[in-house]
């Protein structure tokens, strides 16, 4: 049977079928670096990238790829990205590497979203794995307090995000409407962003099980 990495290794070439060149959006994670060197093989057809996270830029930059500032590109075709959960409806939990923010503003300026990751995180209802939340340090104790009222359990990562935050892991959820959910956290006074991606879902998700690479289409 094939190992998770082996999974991994065959979504990520997957994903490289939708590269038509221009310039591509990249991710964060372990599903995410596959994809990196996979795009290493055909960076003769685009024109570089746009990275969600210093790891990222740098593995792009060490294959030769060009990584261009965000402010600087009009928009992309594709951002390609793992998750740590997705639904049927494409709604995703993200973050557990911690570059959520700068996943969902990179997510948001391409038009299409492609999630790549293997079948264990393809889940019938989000929440098992604790929604990372992105916070500024000095309203720590308050967002904990305000996400204790919905239901959670807030946890402080050992982490500092690239943008100089904190992340609060939320165990114990059961999200069964995430947009709404999304919505709420995001207006907790001092949250940065939350790692429910809904608002904004995947519209392709390219699914590594051990029959193969599925794909399904919002």
């Amino acid at each position: 049977m094939a190992t998770q990495d082996e999974l991994k290794q065959q979504v990520a070439k997957a994903a490289v079928e939708y590269v038509k060149g221009g310039i591509i959006g990249v991710g964060t994670g372990s599903t995410a670096n596959f994809f990196i060197d996979e795009l290493a093989k055909v960076k003769s057809k685009i024109d570089g990238a746009v990275a969600s996270s210093e790891a990222t830029a740098q593995r792009l930059r060490a294959h030769g790829i060009e990584v261009f500032d965000l402010n600087s590109v009009d928009g992309m075709e594709i951002y390609v990205d793992g998750a740590d959960e997705i639904t049927e409806h494409m709604h995703m939990l993200k973050g557990g590497g911690g570059a959520l923010t700068r996943e969902k503003i990179v997510a948001a300026c391409a038009k299409t979203f492609i999630c790549i990751c293997d079948a264990s995180k393809y889940v019938p209802v989000l929440g098992k794995f604790p929604l990372p939340v992105e916070v500024l340090p000095m309203a720590r104790s308050h967002v904990a307090r305000e996400l204790t009222k919905l239901g959670g359990q807030p946890k402080l990562r050992d982490f500092t995000t690239d943008n100089g935050n904190i992340i609060l892991d939320v165990h114990g959820l059961e999200i069964l409407n995430p947009v709404e959910m999304e919505a709420k956290i995001n207006q907790i006074v001092g949250v940065v962003t939350n790692g429910l991606f809904a608002a904004r879902p995947a519209d392709v998700l390219l699914l590594a099980t051990p029959e193969g690479v599925k794909t399904y289409k919002r």
